[in-house]
């Protein structure tokens, strides 16, 4: 039973919010060499149980539309497969999605009441955007839009708790981490491409077509790239983040198989999961071009 409920929940996938949650905090102790530690367990939390309930009802809502009954399932797409092999009730996995919702929205009122009004409208778009994003917002073809935007989300209210404050590292930051979530829900969606357009989803795989989305590809990393070498260049960011470039040759030979594999499941195996790491990895150093900074400035 244990098994089948990390598996809903989609355990390695948590893993983004994590880096999301570490950018922020990476962030302010760069520029403060302070973290309340107490509010950063709680912004954790918080964040990865709002992550867990939006997975939970993602798997919910695709197993009653029928989805996760016509999709192959992979490591990285398809669902999970709990609720197709009956090992939990589509009942349970709801009121499980629906009680992190709630935990997470008693966390985060917890900031609410000590920080204001930017904690609540950052709340709000959270909790609205996660009940609705599988019955909503995939079906406008807005699904990688919301996912770039929750991670900055997740990077601006981690930050604000910390510093009470909004900055220019902080958004940019918030849209890099963001883009690198947005990649790997644009790369793991090739798959499911016909059983969502069948069950009238709208993802950007589908709205462009396999083929061209395969060029597009390319645009979420050079986005993030871009932010970074922007904030880097005009010192919102240290000179350390330009470490995040070295996970450039992962990206390269993503983008060049994925030419060429979109509609061969085998070949495209390894590109999602290729495509994966080189998000994480990204993330990691990008975290680690902070607090590389900060040890730095505190030996001088």
């Amino acid at each position: 039973m244990l098994s089948a409920w990390l598996r809903v929940i989609r355990i390695r996938f948590l893993l983004s919010s994590v880096i999301a949650v570490s950018v922020g905090l990476a962030i302010n102790w760069w520029q403060t060499n302070q973290i309340d530690f107490l509010h950063a367990l709680l912004t954790f939390g918080g964040v990865l149980v709002l992550h867990a309930s939006v997975d939970l009802l993602n798997d919910y809502w695709d197993y009653k539309r029928g989805i996760d009954l016509q999709t192959q399932r992979t490591n990285l797409s398809g669902g999970t497969g709990v609720l197709p092999e009956g090992l939990l009730k589509p009942s349970q996995v709801y009121k499980a999605g629906v009680l992190f919702l709630v935990i997470g929205s008693l966390i985060g009122s917890y900031f609410v009441i000590i920080y204001g009004v930017i904690i609540a409208i950052l709340l709000a778009f959270a909790v609205l955007s996660i009940y609705f994003y599988s019955t909503k917002i995939v079906d406008l073809g807005l699904a990688e839009f919301f996912v770039a935007v929750k991670g900055t989300v997740i990077v601006l209210g981690t930050y604000f708790i910390q510093s009470s404050q909004i900055t220019a590292p902080s958004i940019m930051g918030g849209i890099a981490v963001g883009v690198l979530s947005s990649l790997v829900l644009f790369i793991t969606s090739f798959p499911d491409h016909d059983a969502d357009k069948a069950k009238g989803r709208r993802t950007l795989v589908i709205l462009l077509g396999k083929k061209r989305a395969s060029n597009v590809y390319w645009v979420f990393p050079i986005i993030c790239y871009a932010v970074i070498g922007i904030g880097v260049a005009f010192d919102i960011f240290p000179t350390f983040c330009l470490i995040v470039f070295l996970t450039l040759p992962i990206l390269i030979k993503c983008g060049k198989n994925l030419r060429h594999s979109f509609d061969d499941l085998t070949k495209l195996l390894p590109i999602m999961n290729s495509t994966l790491l080189y998000s994480r990895l990204t993330g990691l150093l990008f975290v680690l071009g902070f607090i590389f900074s900060s040890v730095y400035k505190l030996q001088q």
